[in-house]
């Protein structure tokens, strides 16, 4: 199966180590992985900032970027619900682009839905023992339908205590450009989302997107909050790595 990575602007320039965990768990289950050099940012900010014939143009290049791929997978449910649910939005009126964009819609996946729904994998063989608790993003839920995924997956690691979040939907107050408009609502949206990930007392935050994690972990970070943050993807390739060690 041959799978482009579709890295993100935050992953490829903050957080590369999630997108080499990516691929590593793909290599493993035999997906032969590229990644499109002339692949840019989606479009989301600039499409966020009323800027939308600026976007389409990003959006253009992300689409000739990955025209060839049989599968592009992304470990941002906010990316790729930028793809599936606004560009056929940015080229309504163009048909030619509606298609190509279509095309790319029905090829494109998040990291969790891409081993679940695709791959049809749940157990990994993960061990990792600790409390964790898991923020699921907005764009993965509401523009993508990812719900389930991210928990079937760390239901079978085994040792991993997973404890629900207070208020688990409510945003975390990030929203890309949001955080910037509007900053002091944003902070007092992060504060609560921190409050409640304390309210657990669990060791990790996991979740899907890194603009979110940043966001969160930050705030954790400024309070002094002994929580590690990580995406899912390093959760469950540190948890292969430890199952490899205890023979599983």
């Amino acid at each position: 199966m041959r799978v482009s990575l579709f890295i993100t602007c935050l992953a490829d320039q903050i957080y590369p180590e999630v997108g080499e965990s990516v691929v590593r768990l793909l290599h493993r289950y035999g997906c032969e992985v590229d990644f499109p050099q002339m692949q840019t940012c989606c479009g989301q900010p600039a499409y966020n900032s009323g800027y939308q014939d600026e976007a389409r143009e990003v959006a253009r290049n992300l689409i000739r970027a990955f025209e060839h791929s049989d599968y592009v997978v992304s470990p941002s449910g906010s990316c790729t619900g930028m793809v599936h649910h606004y560009y056929p939005q940015l080229f309504e009126n163009e048909p030619e682009w509606k298609a190509k964009a279509e095309k790319l819609i029905g090829k494109t996946y998040e990291f969790s839905q891409f081993l679940v729904s695709v791959l049809g994998i749940k157990d990994l063989g993960a061990v990792y023992e600790g409390k964790a608790t898991y923020h699921p993003s907005c764009h993965a839920m509401r523009l993508l339908g990812v719900r389930e995924e991210p928990g079937e997956l760390m239901a079978h690691i085994e040792g991993l205590e997973l404890i629900e979040l207070p208020r688990k939907e409510d945003c975390c107050g990030f929203g890309g450009t949001f955080a910037v408009k509007m900053a002091d609502m944003s902070e007092a949206m992060v504060c609560e989302k921190a409050a409640n990930v304390c309210a657990t007392n669990a060791d990790l935050l996991i979740g899907t997107d890194m603009g979110c994690l940043m966001n969160i972990g930050g705030r954790l970070n400024k309070e002094n909050k002994p929580v590690r943050v990580m995406h899912l993807a390093q959760l469950l390739e540190e948890g292969v790595k430890r199952g490899e060690r205890h023979g599983k």
